[in-house]
Order: C-alpha cells, then structure tokens, then sequence
C-alpha cells in the first residue's frame, strides 16, 4: 500500500514567478500592520495596563452569567471571567480602574454580600509601572530572539541567508500584530509567548529550504539561481505542508474549544504558521535571489532579460 502524500512527488511549480508579487504585497500588509498597531491599537491585557485578576472559589458550581452582572454593577470597567480546575473555580479580570485600594475594596465587600460562601483564593493588583515594565521585557525578548537567529544563520550560511531570513521575520510579525490590531484579540504576556514560538517555528521552516537552496547551489553550478531555488522549494514542499499541518492539526482544538486566554494564543499560533510557512516561500526566497544573484558560491549569472520573463 503506497503512503499517503499531501504533495505529489516532483513538483515542477515555478514558485519565482511570483518573486516580485509576493514580497510587495508582504511589504503593504505589513505597513498597513504597523498603522493599525497605532490606530486603534492592540487589546492590551492585564498584563500590559494594569488591572486585578482575582481567585474565586464558589459554595457552589459557578453562575459565570450572575458573576459578571455583579462584577459589572460595580462599574469598574471591563470584566472577563474564566473558569478553570473544579466548577468552583473562577478567575475575575477587571480592567486598571480596579488596581485601586478602593477597586479592590469594593470587589471584597460585594463578594461578602452578594456570594455567601465565597473565598478569594488571591487578588493581585498589576500597576502600571509593572505593566510597562513587563510591556518593555516583552519587546526586549523579541528583539533578542532577532538578533539570535541573525547571528545564527549568518554563521551557519552566508550573509544573505541571514539578511533574508531577519527580514521576513520582521514582516511576519508586523503582520501578526496587524492581525492582533484586527480581530481584537487580547495582547499579553501569553500573546509573547506566542511570538516566540512563531519565530523559531518561521526560522526553522526557513533553514530547511535555505539549506537545501545551498545545497543545490553546490550540486548543480551551472543551474540559473532562480531555477535552483524553484527546484528546492519543490523538493522541501511536502516537508512544510506536512509540518505545518501537523502543528495546526494539533493546535487547532485549543483554538475551537478552549478557555478564552488559551483560544487567543492559539488562533495567534494558527495565524502565524500559516505566514511563516508561506513566507518562506513567497519572500524569504525571492529576497535571497535578489541578494545572491551572482554572488552565492556557485549560482551562476542572472538570466537573461527574455528568459527571466518567462
């Protein structure tokens, strides 16, 4: 019985076609992100403005309908409720106007008066300097896992795989924060996370084809450059789908069924996967053959204008 293939072997698809579409409108989506970064704005969490999260634990399975409406009369801003462990327990996140001494105040003496029965297991007030600071370690940790995968790939290719690989990396991730700008999904330190996985996740999808890009490179001299990185993006086609279809396949339950915080990482991971993988294609590679026409050991000259256009 011959094993199921997502990708027909040898593929001839002449991916280079587009290597003038594909980074151009790479490059739009992701100025439109940086604007929508600053208009409206991201949905912060508690993480990064400030605000209480809270520990409830109910005398009996949580009413999460009668919770918010109690939590809402207090007029303390906006009230997200999430359950978690047993059907007792509940976990209260109100906005930065209830960090307050007042804030908290209120929130214990509805509580005592309105759910008898009911323990705050631990109410914890994040300030905003605590949020900026966080906000601040965020960006610092992005920036360095950057400047990680630069050094890497630099030492481990040449210096126009690292130029292509950082920078379709900063492109992926305007654009994911576009996304998150769009669909106002809720931006914390769970959102972070999410990020960084994103950029190992990218920068491994794109090592596979740069190495088998050198490879080739190396195995076939006389081949045009464009050629080759058609040849290997082919040959690595049915790695990648394979791959990111098995990390969706397993994410995508988190994205459908689970609890509010956990369902705004994974639909964050679902939509980075998809532009990491198909940005290896349609921009890291095109970049590297704008930067290493010519100059990649072994690459022939371009072609010529009429065969170019073919």
């Amino acid at each position: 019985m011959r094993p199921l293939r997502l990708v027909p072997d040898n593929t001839n698809i002449r991916f280079m076609r587009g290597r003038l579409a594909g980074p151009l409108v790479s490059a739009f989506l992701s100025i439109a992100s940086v604007l929508l970064f600053f208009w409206p704005g991201v949905n912060y969490g508690v993480d990064f403005q400030g605000g209480v999260v809270a520990e409830l634990r109910t005398a009996q399975p949580a009413d999460l309908s009668e919770l918010r409406n109690a939590f809402e009369g207090l007029h303390l801003g906006e009230v997200k409720l999430q359950g978690f462990g047993s059907s007792r327990d509940v976990r209260v996140t109100l906005s930065a106007s209830a960090a307050t001494e007042s804030g908290q105040r209120a929130v214990r003496e509805m509580i005592a008066d309105r759910f008898a029965g009911t323990t705050i297991r631990s109410i914890e007030a994040i300030g905003a300097r605590v949020s900026e600071e966080l906000f601040r370690h965020g960006l610092e940790a992005s920036a360095a896992a950057l400047a990680a995968v630069l050094l890497y790939v630099w030492f481990r290719f040449d210096w126009q795989y690292g130029v292509g690989v950082v920078v379709t990396l900063l492109l992926d991730l305007t654009k994911t924060v576009g996304f998150l700008a769009l669909t106002r999904l809720q931006f914390d330190l769970n959102t972070v996370a999410a990020i960084l996985m994103l950029i190992g996740y990218s920068v491994t999808d794109k090592v596979v084809v740069y190495d088998r890009i050198r490879e080739n490179v190396r195995k076939h001299r006389s081949m045009p450059l464009r050629e080759i990185i058609d040849l290997s993006i082919n040959q690595t086609l049915g790695r990648t789908v394979a791959t990111s279809l098995t990390v969706l396949l397993s994410i995508l339950p988190l994205a459908l069924i689970g609890h509010e915080s956990i369902r705004d990482f994974a639909i964050t991971i679902i939509f980075g996967i998809v532009v990491g993988t198909s940005s290896s294609i349609f921009i890291a590679s095109p970049i590297l053959l704008y930067l290493g026409q010519g100059k990649l050991s072994g690459a022939s000259p371009a072609l010529p204008a009429a065969a170019a256009s073919k």
